[in-house]
């Protein structure tokens, strides 16, 4: 199994578990929280058949990846990130983040800038800035959060069966976009993640983005569903597209959070055309 070395805690190495297949332009899938590079499934066989080289990775405290007790923000985060970009020479990548994996790629080109990406996706944000506040009257109220916390806390397993009803629209889209077995799949994962990593990573989402966002200097397509639960259009990508420089917004109608997998039909098709667009 490939491991890159981002740092050290105590006697032990951090390290980040990642996959890389294929030949061509290189395609980074940044996953959500609390998941793993394997909820990319949907997108990965799609992209090797049209001839891109894809490259999936554990965030620190999830998946494969080691379980520190600390790093769980977002400057540390796109640290980790770029550690791997030069670790595989990755040259005109395309960085492609779901829900905390667009922290990722917004905080990367903000701070590292675009030397070695020449296009970003942003699928089911969380920029520009989620904590509503007196100059951010769009964002959601802290106590919130502090309930998430909360509930973490308290039963961190309980909670995540309660998240993943609103990750998937379960009431909805049960049976037809979405089986048992895959919400039990992604339960499994969410469940083997770090406590501490799944409770640190809640104040990582009130990171405000809204300095990093106008240095983001590729093209850059913003995907969302009008139905998502967790993170409202409204609140996060209905605003990017005033932020981002040459940016796109595309809505996908009736779509819950996890878009990439409920509406991967949707989905794959609009994500393949910009990857080709010149």
């Amino acid at each position: 199994m490939p491991y890159v070395t981002v740092g050290q805690e105590n006697s032990a190495s951090i390290d980040i578990y990642y996959e890389d297949f294929g030949v061509g332009q290189p395609v980074v899938l940044i996953h959500g929280f609390p998941l793993s590079g394997h909820s990319w499934e949907k997108q990965v066989g799609v992209l090797l058949k049209e001839g891109y080289r894809v490259i999936t990775y554990d965030r620190r405290g999830f998946g494969d990846s080691s379980q520190p007790s600390f790093g769980y923000d977002y400057d540390t985060f796109a640290s980790d990130l770029d550690t791997l970009m030069t670790k595989l020479d990755l040259r005109n990548a395309v960085l492609i983040g779901f829900s905390m994996g667009t922290g990722e790629v917004t905080r990367y080109l903000g701070k590292y800038g675009s030397e070695r990406v020449s296009k970003a996706v942003l699928m089911g944000p969380v920029p520009p800035f989620l904590l509503k506040t007196n100059d951010n009257p769009e964002g959601v109220p802290q106590d919130i959060f502090d309930g998430i916390m909360k509930a973490i806390a308290e039963d961190r397993p309980a909670y995540l069966s309660t998240f993943l009803k609103d990750f998937f629209n379960v009431d909805v889209f049960l049976g037809d976009r979405i089986s048992n077995e895959a919400i039990q799949m992604s339960w499994n994962v969410a469940a083997g993640a770090s406590a501490k990593a799944t409770l640190d990573c809640v104040p990582s989402w009130l990171t405000d983005f809204r300095d990093d966002l106008p240095r983001i200097d590729v093209p850059t397509l913003i995907i969302h569903g009008d139905a998502d639960r967790l993170l409202p259009l409204e609140s996060t990508a209905a605003r990017l597209p005033k932020l981002i420089k040459n940016s796109q917004l595309v809505v996908i109608p009736g779509g819950p959070h996890a878009i990439n997998w409920t509406h991967a039909d949707q989905v794959n098709p609009v994500l393949l055309d910009f990857l080709k667009e010149n």
